[in-house]
């Protein structure tokens, strides 16, 4: 999907508020992903797809899955300030709207590139030692962050995740379905709509799987992601 795609038509891009972004995520803060969405910076850490509304703030698909690599980092050390500049760069060098949203196998060697001479021009000791640790860390954290992921072969974009690929591997989050809320099945049900009908039928699969024309492993499946989405 191209961005003139998406700024044509909006709805396949996704729409997900801080909170819901953050329950997909397991972030425990809504804080932290609001100070990251910042805006006022001369270089933002994230180019949004929707401007703030009333304060109100949505994020895209690929908003999502940049959030998602901006978390992984942060838990690594990795300073807010530093992250912004490798942002900006690969931006430039790139020349696309979201580097943290693009395929490792294309682009794994020239975004390491990147981390690399960011990190020496500002003396990031902590990013150094990721780079170039003996059990290649940075490699692997890549490769933590793929899994789950299909990426558009023409755009090597991330066009899908499964936030639970191996527990629940037929959920889904696709932009293109329910707004870019998770799915499940042939049908391409919501797992909240699942899950809040089979507490409501007094936790009766067969008589919501009936109820939405879905088999009842789907609904199993759906039940079993919203439950690790709570605890």
């Amino acid at each position: 999907m191209s961005r003139v795609q998406r700024e044509n038509d909006q709805l396949l891009g996704g729409f997900y508020t801080v909170s819901e972004a953050a329950r997909l995520l397991g972030i425990g803060s809504r804080q932290r992903i609001y100070h990251w969405l910042q805006t006022s910076v001369d270089q933002p850490l994230i180019e949004r797809d929707y401007k703030p509304i009333n304060k109100t703030q949505e994020l895209s698909f690929w908003d999502l899955i940049e959030v998602r690599f901006v978390d992984h980092f942060r838990n690594q050390g990795l300073s807010l300030q530093f992250l912004r500049k490798v942002a900006n760069k690969a931006r430039e060098e790139f020349g696309i709207q979201h580097p943290f949203a693009l395929s490792k196998s294309k682009f794994l060697t020239d975004r390491k590139r990147i981390f690399q001479q960011t990190a020496e021009q500002e003396d990031e000791k902590k990013t150094l030692d990721i780079l170039s640790g003996q059990y290649e860390m940075y490699e692997t954290i890549e490769e933590a962050l793929s899994r789950g992921v299909a990426f558009d072969p023409k755009t090597a974009l991330a066009k899908q995740w499964k936030p639970f690929h191996e527990e629940c591997p037929n959920v889904i989050v696709d932009p293109r379905f329910a707004y870019g809320h998770p799915v499940v099945g042939k049908k391409k049900i919501p797992t909240a709509a699942l899950y809040r009908q089979w507490l409501s039928e007094e936790r009766d699969i067969r008589r919501v799987s009936e109820w939405f024309g879905t088999t009842e492993s789907a609904v199993e499946e759906a039940i079993a992601f919203e439950t690790r989405l709570t605890v």
